[in-house]
């Protein structure tokens, strides 16, 4: 398996990805001008970068990994991890753990001095799985929508 940078003629698949949960399934929809414009968005920011896992080819597996800069912490830069999926016939196999070992490296040769997540809390296992890597809920997260 390789973890490398999405390529365009991937977006459907995906997108499929993202909508392959009971909660992504209500929010995701095909491949419109929208995910193709976020798309070129991602990969024409120096400081995102949507990532696939290829295994023998196949897209197996989704995340997106964004440098944020900040002045707190004594000008820290953190990372953030969205957007992680894996293809229902590789989970289980390791590869989840694969990928988050990957993006906290490249985080680390970034220059950051954490990595941070938000995952749904509808997703116990997800939850369980980023506190198996050593995630620790340490703030509440809080989101608007507009």
């Amino acid at each position: 398996m390789i973890f490398r940078d999405a390529r365009r003629d991937e977006l459907a698949r995906i997108v499929a990805l993202l909508a392959d949960d009971e909660l992504g399934a209500g929010r995701e929809t095909g491949v419109d001008d929208a995910y193709q414009s976020a798309f070129d968005d991602i990969a024409a920011d120096p400081r995102s970068r949507l990532i696939v896992a290829d295994v023998d080819g196949q897209v197996a597996g989704t995340f997106q990994l964004t440098v944020l800069p900040g002045l707190s912490r004594h000008g820290m830069r953190r990372a953030q991890i969205e957007g992680v999926r894996v293809a229902a016939p590789w989970r289980g196999q390791g590869l989840g753990r694969a990928m988050l070992g990957w993006a906290i490296e490249a985080a680390r040769q970034d220059g950051c001095g954490l990595v941070q997540l938000t995952s749904d809390k509808r997703r116990a296992d997800a939850i369980r799985f980023y506190e198996s890597l050593g995630f620790e809920a340490s703030h509440e997260g809080l989101k608007l929508p507009l």
